[in-house]
């Protein structure tokens, strides 16, 4: 062996420790993998979903818990999308897998003007199909490839798009309660999973839907973060640190924080006439603003998704 290859094996070894150290940490931190638990591992053919896969695979192996793991993934009739890659991989390393077929593709380009973002529908039409895939089949938790980067943008468009101080929870309740989605890879680089899967040799898929589009609102935030961690690196680190050391008292949000009795004397009730008067005018120009921009794009109130069928494994 030469002293090139002892090298790469060296520092991949340092990787491969480093991911699957931090991806333990994160299941511990917020307990998303129990006893018995049927883990739904959603793969789209990505870097990420595939190291997300490999690395839950190895933890399995050694966990001090019992756990399930399923491999889902959802074809949704993308042109040119090879058919065979992933149930090929997934039969190869012997896991329990589902095919999804559902044509959302058709769906989102029908409904989404030229030009404009898809991802909002796609992603809205993709969870639906999977939570009820889910429901349908037992599944505890779902797991998502969402890395340290991810949740760190998501934090800037919506706090530059959507004037929400909000990103992507590691572990998170949907809606209606009936479903965990778990992030094992929220204290993830991006960096460190992109060398992971070139090691690997993952067979990768791209997205001819929105991997394709240009100008995409998350692809300026990770150029500007990409600027900010070249002009003082670890700056991305330390913004996702912020996440998990907020001060309520020291934002505005009157809902996370009762401003309205500190300090008061009054019983915190403030008096109706100190915002003054306002004009209808004003009232209704203020509301079309907000809304104008809170929703880029207009949705149908209903899109029609016709029942998926699975694919044979």
């Amino acid at each position: 062996m030469t002293v090139a290859i002892r090298k790469q094996q060296f520092n991949f070894n340092k990787l491969q420790k480093r991911l699957r150290r931090q991806v333990g940490r994160a299941i511990q931190d917020f307990n998303m993998i129990e006893e018995g638990d049927r883990v739904m591992v959603c793969l789209s053919g990505g870097k990420d979903s595939f190291a997300m896969l490999d690395i839950l695979r190895k933890l399995q192996a050694s966990a001090p818990v019992r756990f399930e793991l399923v491999a889902v993934n959802l074809d949704q009739k993308q042109p040119g999308f090879p058919e065979q890659v992933l149930p090929d991989y997934l039969r190869d390393i012997g896991i329990p897998f589902h095919i999804i077929e559902q044509d959302t593709y058709s769906i989102v380009k029908r409904v989404i003007p030229e030009g404009k973002t898809t991802c909002g529908l796609c992603s809205r039409l993709r969870r639906g199909i999977l939570y009820t895939f889910a429901a349908a089949h037992g599944m505890t938790k779902i797991a998502l490839g969402h890395h340290r980067d991810d949740i760190v943008e998501t934090l800037f468009l919506n706090l530059f798009h959507g004037g929400k101080l909000k990103a992507m929870p590691p572990k998170l309740l949907s809606d209606d309660g009936r479903h965990v989605v778990i992030r094992p890879l929220a204290y993830c680089r991006e960096r460190d999973l992109i060398a992971y899967a070139d090691a690997r040799q993952f067979p990768i898929i791209p997205c001819n839907l929105c991997g394709s589009q240009d100008n995409l609102q998350r692809q300026a935030i990770k150029t500007l973060l990409r600027q900010w961690e070249k002009q003082a690196p670890g700056r991305v680190e330390t913004i996702f640190a912020a996440l998990q050391n907020v001060a309520p008292s020291h934002l505005a949000d009157t809902n996370l924080f009762d401003f309205a009795t500190l300090g008061a004397r009054n019983g915190g009730q403030a008096a109706d006439w100190l915002m003054g008067e306002r004009d209808s005018d004003e009232d209704a120009a203020e509301i079309g603003a907000t809304a104008a921009s809170a929703s880029p794009v207009a949705w149908p109130t209903e899109v029609h998704v016709p029942v998926p069928r699975l694919r044979p494994a």
